[in-house]
């Protein structure tokens, strides 16, 4: 819950209720920090592998992924980011697990909740998901605009017209390198069945996608 993800800020150094917000973290030795935005240093020099950055983006680009919003809100209102890497965790307890860059800006918001929203995007969401993209150094409030319901058991911001949505406390929170692996116990979740008609939105290859319509097989693998 909040205290676990408080208690991994804290021994990691990030930014909680009892530090300031704007403490950077460790400097990466590889490359310069993005603008606005801390940089990062995950492994020693002497520990990189011989691969290129752009390389590896590209060939793990071919996995097609779902496109999710995880959202939440502190004592300054609601907070999210668009994610990707989201997947399905545990059956019995329900977990599911996402993954989120160790420099962002909105997790610490979210790890000082101690609870959240994944909101699953459709088809049509694209711009959507655009406007949670942004860093928040860059767009503070994302919601602007948004319009938003509370989440049944947390009250994390549930987004209109998704096709589906699950409501959760942050269960645990491992390091996985340059980004952070964050379990959540679902409390509650549901569906949309008009919204969910046109499909999922999809991101492949550094770009959004969809299913065609003959590609649509609902039989399972």
């Amino acid at each position: 819950m909040a205290a676990t993800a408080v208690r991994y800020l804290r021994s990691v150094g990030s930014p909680t209720a009892a530090t300031r917000r704007d403490e950077p973290l460790p400097r990466a030795a590889s490359a310069p920090p993005r603008p606005g935005r801390p940089a990062l240093r995950a492994v020693r020099a002497d520990e990189r592998l011989p691969l290129d950055p752009a390389e590896f983006r590209r060939v793990l680009g071919h996995f097609a992924s779902g496109v999710t919003v995880i959202a939440a809100i502190d004592e300054e209102g609601p907070a999210g980011f668009a994610c990707q890497s989201f997947s399905s965790l545990s059956l019995d307890p329900p977990l599911i697990a996402f993954m989120v860059a160790r420099t962002s800006t909105t997790w610490p918001r979210i790890a000082r909740a101690g609870v959240f929203c994944v909101n699953i995007l459709g088809a049509d969401q694209g711009e959507l998901c655009r406007g949670f993209a942004v860093s928040g150094s860059r767009r503070p409030d994302k919601f602007a605009g948004v319009p938003h319901r509370p989440a049944p058991v947390t009250g994390s911001p549930r987004l209109p017209d998704v096709p589906a949505w699950i409501d959760c406390t942050v269960h645990a929170v491992h390091t996985g390198g340059d980004h952070l692996v964050v379990v959540g116990r679902v409390r509650a979740l549901g569906t949309d069945d008009l919204a969910a008609r046109s499909g999922p939105l999809l991101f492949h290859r550094g770009e959004f996608t969809t299913l065609a319509p003959h590609s649509q097989d609902r039989s399972k693998p």
